[in-house]
């Protein structure tokens, strides 16, 4: 899987322009990912070059990203679970040392209880102790964690990019 900053934001702190054509194209691809060009462009009234075009402008600016999404169970991925951490001072470093964890998934800084949420993807529930316990809580500025282990995924979806 390719991995990128989730920060899209272009160099003077505004999100990229999307116009309804983009997210047309990106809407034909949330529904197959292998969607031909030519038939994208169809789709959308774009020739195929020009799809291509737009999706390799979407692709360079961090707008999206054309990955294969497995169900974790199918691969050996038996537990997952979303975890709560409280830092003292700067966000950034803690952040940063999870985005650089395999295991967490996902990291985002929020206001509220937490200060960041981290979605974590382990193969069994050593796994994920060893990596709450050794690694997240060890990292210099982490105060506190609270952790939620899913017992069951009811709904997970990659379409709100269109709506």
């Amino acid at each position: 899987m390719a991995s990128r900053s989730a920060d899209s934001r272009t160099g003077n702190g505004s999100s990229p322009a999307v116009d309804a054509v983009s997210l047309a194209i990106i809407e034909q691809l949330q529904e197959d990912g292998r969607r031909p060009y030519a038939a994208i462009g169809k789709a959308v009234g774009l020739s195929e070059a020009a799809v291509r075009q737009r999706v390799q402008k979407l692709l360079d600016q961090g707008v999206m990203q054309i990955v294969a999404v497995t169900d974790p169970l199918t691969v050996g991925l038996r537990r997952q679970a979303m975890v709560g951490i409280n830092v003292e001072g700067d966000l950034d470093p803690v952040a940063e040392a999870l985005s650089a964890m395999a295991e967490c998934e996902y990291v985002v800084m929020t206001a509220g209880s937490f200060d960041l949420m981290v979605e974590i993807v382990c193969e069994d529930d050593d796994h994920l102790l060893e990596t709450i316990n050794k690694r997240i809580r060890t990292l210099p500025g982490v105060r506190s964690t609270e952790s939620f282990v899913y017992l069951k995924l009811k709904k997970q979806t990659y379409m709100w990019g269109t709506r």
